[in-house]
């Protein structure tokens, strides 16, 4: 009787589905390649119109100062900044983080604004804060305070 109920309940567990994958392997290798086929060539057919090409423009500008505590950059170097660069139209977001001796600021643009206009918006606000920068600010061969300015304006989504 043990034996009876044991086939039973043997069978009643079995799921026909993987047990079919598991004795066609070849079967579903062969379906698999073909959903991917399949894929791409669905990807390929699709209209540029569908996905249309999107640019999003982010800039940083970092300052270091070596020596100096995170809230003396924040006052001293990210405030004066962050006051000039936020002058800048078409900004839509802009977030800084300052740590000792480091500041860095990122500008988040439209989508709508033209990048190489925008990057030079950045330098010239940033041109305009630095009278009100320190003075001990590491200064670069031309008498300017070293401060960077980057572009992420590749990212493509």
């Amino acid at each position: 009787m043990r034996d009876g109920n044991f086939k039973q309940m043997k069978k009643e567990k079995e799921f026909t589905i993987t047990n079919i994958a598991i004795n066609n392997r070849v079967t579903v290798y062969i379906f698999t390649v073909i959903l991917i086929v399949a894929g791409v060539m669905a990807y390929n057919s699709t209209s540029k119109e569908k996905f249309p090409e999107v640019t999003f423009p982010y800039f940083a500008v970092s300052t270091i100062y070596v020596g100096t505590s995170p809230e003396d950059m924040v006052n001293l170097v990210t405030h004066p900044l962050e006051k000039e660069i936020k002058s800048v139209k078409g900004i839509k977001k802009i977030s800084s983080n300052s740590i000792q001796d480091f500041s860095l600021i990122f500008i988040e643009f439209e989508t709508n604004i033209d990048d190489n206009r925008a990057m030079q918006d950045v330098k010239d606000a940033v041109d305009k804060a630095k009278p009100n920068l320190p003075q001990s600010l590491p200064r670069c061969q031309t008498g300017c305070p070293k401060l960077h300015v980057s572009t992420f304006r590749k990212y493509r989504f």
